[in-house]
Formats: structure tokens, sequence, C-alpha cells
């Protein structure tokens, strides 16, 4: 089927030394017939990932990118394990083949899982795919139900016990993204002051505990090509974590762009959200919340603070381009994208008068211009 996920060439400056790979691959037990199809998957500012297939078997192999000075920021041995002690919990993750930290091979860690074929759902669904308003919605339904099934799996006793530090997870993502935004913050951005200030003066007590993957986007849950509104495969576990299930399911909402949303949020949509038949932002939460059984009398802190921690990788990203070390030009109106966010998490704490007078009200009219709104 045309529609399932593939990867491209492999981008100047990141090839594989496929020769070692394959020489290492051989000590772990695999026997590879033929010669490597290697290509690469899109992306990159995170983890790289390649494909290399065999006449005998399909592989991805994921690395950190180069230039990584700390190993915690890309674990691939803390991925690695994640993954592998979660599939019998969960199966909808890639079987694991082998992780190599011996940086002797291609000089870093590395890991390499089985290929699970299947449909990607990313800005866009595939055309070919033809979904009317009745299987979007089910789409939509699916995906929220996979991320209620990981917070149900037990921990206690397992392995992942040592993932968590314990109670106070939602003080201690607070402070850490609040300091990781003092680093970042450039001159054309926002303080994040007010927002910041309330979140810190809302923070609540853990809901409870449990496996979160902390980054659960449609472009990282791969569907069945025979059956495309079903969740086969969950990817990108460089985050997953022990914490609050709702500070996971706000994270997720920051990505959530609706159709009603502005034109800024429109033109940095990576989700198939905007499409009729997609749950609200607001409908996501009132469904979560019933078929959980959580209560919360709070939950402008958890959808505020997946805005902030947007705000805060946005930022990162921005920070980058902007003292020239990288000269991606995708990245250069990012700071306009931080006051859109900026200006939605003081709506939603009330703060309307502060938001309508913010000057990137100005920016935003100037973005719609720029394109014809």
């Amino acid at each position: 089927m045309s529609v399932i996920d593939v990867g491209g060439a492999v981008r100047a400056g990141e090839e594989l030394d496929i020769n070692a790979v394959e020489t290492w691959l051989t000590t772990q037990g695999l026997k590879l017939l033929g010669q490597a199809e290697v290509t690469q998957y899109s992306g990159g500012a995170s983890n790289w990932t390649y494909r290399l297939k065999y006449s005998n078997t399909d592989l991805i192999l994921r690395r950190p990118p180069k230039g990584t000075k700390a190993k915690s920021a890309h674990d691939m041995a803390r991925e690695y394990h994640v993954q592998k002690n979660l599939i019998p919990f969960f199966p909808v993750l890639p079987k694991m083949v082998a992780l190599c930290q011996d940086e002797r091979v291609i000089g870093c860690d590395f890991y390499v899982m089985y290929r699970i074929a299947g449909i990607i759902p990313r800005a866009k669904l595939p055309p070919e795919l033809q979904f009317d308003e009745q299987q979007v919605n089910q789409l939509c339904l699916n995906v929220i139900d996979k991320l209620i099934e990981l917070h149900q799996v037990p921990y206690k006793g397992t392995e992942f016990e040592k993932l968590g530090k314990g109670d106070g997870y939602c003080r201690r993502q607070v402070e850490g993204w609040d300091a990781r935004y003092e680093k970042a913050k450039t001159l054309n951005v926002p303080s994040f002051r007010y927002v910041r200030k309330w979140l810190k003066a809302h923070i609540p007590e853990d809901t409870h505990t449990c496996i979160i993957h902390n980054d659960w986007r449609f472009d990282n849950i791969i569907l069945d090509p025979n059956n495309p509104t079903e969740v086969i495969g969950v990817l990108d576990w460089e985050m997953a974590t022990l914490g609050d299930p709702l500070m996971d399911l706000g994270s997720a909402l920051a990505y959530w762009v609706e159709d009603t949303d502005n034109q800024i949020f429109k033109s940095t949509r990576r989700q198939p959200t905007h499409l009729k038949g997609m749950l609200t932002r607001q409908q996501v939460v009132d469904y979560y919340l019933e078929k959980t059984g959580i209560q919360t009398s709070n939950w402008a802190f958890y959808e505020v603070f997946g805005l902030f921690r947007l705000a805060v990788i946005v930022q990162q990203i921005y920070y980058r381009y902007y003292h020239k070390q990288t000269q991606n030009p995708a990245f250069k109106d990012f700071w306009i994208v931080i006051h859109a966010i900026h200006i939605r998490a003081l709506k939603l704490i009330g703060l309307q008068k502060i938001a309508a007078n913010d000057k990137a009200q100005r920016y935003i009219s100037k973005f719609k211009k720029g394109r014809g709104q």
C-alpha cells in the first residue's frame, strides 16, 4: 500500500557506517541476506532514525545526533530498555533486536529494532485513505484509548520503578521547564512572567503515578494498513517516565490544533487534529476523565503547563537559530510562535486583558496579512 510510511534519502553528513553495523549485528545472532537498502526518516532534531531493509528482514536503527555531549539527553540504553520491558504489557511497540554501547562500532550508543510497517498520520492524512467523518472520529478515539491503556500498565514491582523519582512529579516538571526557559530566552520573546508565576502558585498534588509517554502525538503512532483506524505501533519513547497521567494529557493537547485556531497554530500543525470528526481539546479532556475516572478541579494547570512546556521546546530550537548555531530557515519565525503560545496560556488562566494588550497581537496581525488572511 502506497500510504505505508517509508524513509527517504540519508541526509548529507548523517551517513551510517553500514559495514560496521552489519558486522556488529552478526555478533548478535542475526543472519542478514542481500545488500542493505539504507534510508532515513524525516526529522533529526532528536534522535536519528534509519531503516535497514534486507531481503529477509526489515530493521530500524536509532542513534543520537552528532555532537551530543550529554548522554542523558539522548539516552539510547534507557529508550531501548523502556521498550523492551514494556512490550509484554503494551504490545504495540517494536520488538527490540539489540543495544550497542561499544562506541568503537559507529562512535556512539545505538540500538536496533524490527520495523513495524504501517501508516504514520502526520499533518495531513494520506488522501488515499478517503476517511469520512465517522472514520476520523474512530481514529481519534482509538489514539486516546491507547494512551489510556498505557496509563493502566502496572509498574510496581517491575523495572519501571527505576524510571521515577517518587512523589512531586508536577512540581519537578514546573521547576525544571521554568529553568530551561530562563536559559533559552532571547530578547524578542515574552518572559512568560505571569504564566510562570501562575503555574508555580497552582501546582497540584500528583493525581497518581503511572507510566507516561511524554510525547504523545499522532505522528508517533503507526496505523494498521488493512484497518487504518487501528493503532498497531507507538514510537519515540525517549522521554517516557513515571509521572502524573494528566501531565501527559496536557502536554499532548499542546500539539492539538483545531480548525478554529488562529493561523499561527494552523501553520505549525503536525497532526490531523483539524479534521471533521476529531474531538476538540475540551472533548478530549472530558472523554479521558470519564473513561479513567480521574477527577480534577484544576484542569487549567495541566493545559497551561503543556503549552508552557511546548513554548520551551520551541524556544530551545529558536535559541540555536538566534545565536547562529543553525541556519535552518524553518526556525526563523519560531519567536512569533512563542508569542502565540503565550497569548493562549494567558487566556486559559483568565488574563484576557493582559493577553489583549500583549504586543504579540500585532505580530499575529502581521503574520495573517503576510499570508493573505
